[in-house]
């Protein structure tokens, strides 16, 4: 199936500060470098922030990865899971349509949803609080049939009490998930054959998932990241982080307090002077600039392997253009190498200097067609 981004996109994105947060906190989780580990987790909470995956959202979170664009397009397109259009204010409703319930009306809760929603899947309600899509099996078999919304699953539906759900939840009440035809769990429809003192131990009033729901009441509420405290055991404590904490916390344990690179605010356009020192280990300095010719630099993001964080590090160490690069002798490459904080071995490995002849040529590589869009 063909999946494109949206026609229509917001202007921006960008996470709640609980959320920023709770991101920086995920990418803390991985070594220097294997940042791009954090993409799934960070779409999605981009998406339980706002419904939905927008361009904007795949860019915000490209440049908190240091990631190409197209490389977290490739993800957000590839996962079924992420939508890639606006859905409905109130809820997104996935029908699962696979053979249980199928064969138990799936096909009644889909009329309900054409007949309430959208006649089509993916489309919005007329009032914009509504959309829906059919999913493959969503392991609820034997509740069959049954409906995700939100976080949770309403199962044992019939086309007239999912048709009240839908109601309740335009009327802003969240009906209680789980099963709806009194079913404490998945125990057979005619009661339990085995356990049956279970019922006389006493247990919560609902089976342990939809309890949950229903303490906290949130079901199909937006996730801003103020739910539950943000705990972050891997940076050494198992308290709440605010704000840049988590960044703040694995820039203090990979460096002294009192290294230049850590305490030294940035200043102005970046100059070759502020570049680190020059390279231990093998190779020769290429010669480098103080700022871009004409003040307009090239986009190094065209070479593959190259994103913001490693574009801002080429410029640091003087290089602003592909003409630049393209001359890279053996030798200088092999400094160049060395003194990529973070990503020693890159331009070797994704081949820069080959890619930088055909950019500074003023033809492009089939990678930096793709990236610019």
């Amino acid at each position: 199936m063909l999946r494109r981004l949206h026609h229509d996109q917001p202007e921006g994105f960008a996470f709640t500060p609980a959320n920023q947060a709770w991101a920086e906190a995920q990418i803390s989780k991985y070594p220097e470098g294997r940042q791009a580990s954090a993409v799934i987790p960070l779409l999605w909470r981009a998406q339980e922030q706002e419904g939905w995956i927008s361009r904007p959202a795949i860019e915000h979170v490209a440049d908190m990865l240091d990631m190409a664009n197209i490389r977290v397009l490739e993800v957000a397109s590839f996962y079924f899971m992420f939508q890639l259009q606006p859905v409905g204010s109130v809820a997104h409703v996935q029908v699962c349509g696979t053979t249980s319930c199928m064969i138990c009306g799936a096909e009644d809760l889909i009329a309900v949803c054409k007949d309430k929603i959208a006649a089509k899947p993916h489309q919005l309600s007329a009032d914009g609080k509504f959309s829906w899509e059919e999913v493959e099996c969503l392991g609820a078999c034997a509740n069959a049939p049954m409906v995700q919304i939100g976080k949770d699953y309403y199962e044992d539906l019939t086309a007239g009490r999912f048709g009240e759900i839908l109601d309740e939840l335009a009327a802003g009440t969240v009906p209680v998930p789980g099963p709806q035809n009194g079913r404490y769990a998945s125990e057979p429809l005619d009661g339990l054959t085995s356990l049956k003192d279970y019922e006389e131990t006493g247990h919560t009033k609902y089976n342990a998932s939809v309890q949950l729901a229903t303490d906290l009441g949130d079901t199909v509420k937006r996730i801003d990241g103020t739910e539950v405290p943000l705990l972050t055991p891997w940076l050494g404590g198992d308290g709440p982080a605010a704000g840049a904490a988590p960044k703040a916390a694995r820039a203090a344990k990979a460096k002294p307090a009192a290294s230049p690179k850590a305490s030294e605010p940035k200043k102005d356009a970046p100059k070759a002077a502020a570049a680190p020192a020059a390279a231990e280990g093998p190779g020769t300095k290429p010669a480098t600039l103080d700022a871009p010719r004409d003040g307009k630099a090239d986009d190094l993001k065209m070479i593959k392997g190259v994103g913001p964080k490693l574009e801002k590090l080429l410029n640091t160490l003087g290089f602003y253009h592909f003409d630049q690069v393209a001359s890279w002798t053996a030798d200088e490459l092999a400094w160049v190498d060395q003194n990529l904080e973070g990503f020693k071995g890159r331009a070797s490995r994704d081949a820069w200097i080959e890619q930088a002849k055909i950019l500074a040529s003023g033809q492009e590589t089939e990678f930096s067609k793709r990236a610019k869009y």
